[in-house]
């Protein structure tokens, strides 16, 4: 079987389980499904200072795989993590909105290709918990898709097919997931970044998807965005 056809088969296995959570069991129809062009994410390794909380860890668990015994990877699915390659230190079942960690208890957090998951209207809520559960000076990683604004009302569903390039290994994979009623891109997660207090440090966006790095300022400085 061609590799396209594996990525795309994936993404509609993510978009099932995905739905499966929202209390949908049917797979997409044909006529339903935008399609994107396949995608070459490099992921580079990133210095971190002790450990790095991971948002929606399990799947591919792409940092756990990149970073290792640094991460605590979380995820509101534990199929997902009982699924993830072996890495993380620790795999918790946990919700996003609603973290159980103590207040500025980590350097670093990642959320890779996950807030498309999540309802729009939660974004806010978990931004304001990341804030909350990371320290002053901390950083925030986001990677994320860019989704399609379509004059095709009957196209609800999109798919992404990626290959993530790692320093020593290649990871081929899909996601689907239903397109949400506004468009939903780098600028949506620049504003929430800025409702919530943090402050912009870079950022990338390429074909479908975007890199976004925000910094918690440190006691007494405001964010500059």
């Amino acid at each position: 079987m061609k590799l396209k056809k594996l990525i795309l088969l994936a993404a509609v296995a993510a978009f099932m389980l995905s739905s499966a959570g929202a209390g949908q069991h049917k797979q997409p129809s044909p006529e339903s499904i935008w399609t994107a062009e396949r995608q070459v994410v490099t992921v580079d390794d990133f210095p971190a200072q002790g450990l790095i909380l991971d948002i929606g860890g399990g799947g591919e668990g792409v940092i756990g795989q990149l970073k290792g015994r640094q991460v605590i990877a979380i995820d509101i699915n534990k199929r997902e993590l009982v699924d993830a390659p072996a890495g993380p230190l620790l795999k918790i079942v946990m919700d996003a909105r609603d973290l159980k960690f103590l207040d500025e208890s980590f350097a670093t957090a990642t959320v890779f290709f996950t807030f498309m998951y999540i309802d729009p209207a939660d974004h806010e809520k978990a931004f304001r918990e990341l804030h909350r559960v990371l320290a002053p000076g901390a950083r925030l990683l986001i990677w994320d898709v860019v989704f399609p604004s379509l004059e095709d009302k009957k196209k609800t569903v999109a798919m992404f097919p990626f290959a993530f390039k790692l320093p020593n290994r290649e990871i081929g994979t899909g996601y689907g997931v239903h397109i949400p009623a506004q468009v939903q891109g780098l600028a949506h997660f620049e504003e929430m970044a800025q409702k919530t207090g943090f402050a912009a440090v870079s950022k990338k966006t390429a074909q479908q998807w975007f890199f976004l790095e925000l910094t918690k300022p440190a006691a007494g400085k405001k964010p500059l965005m």
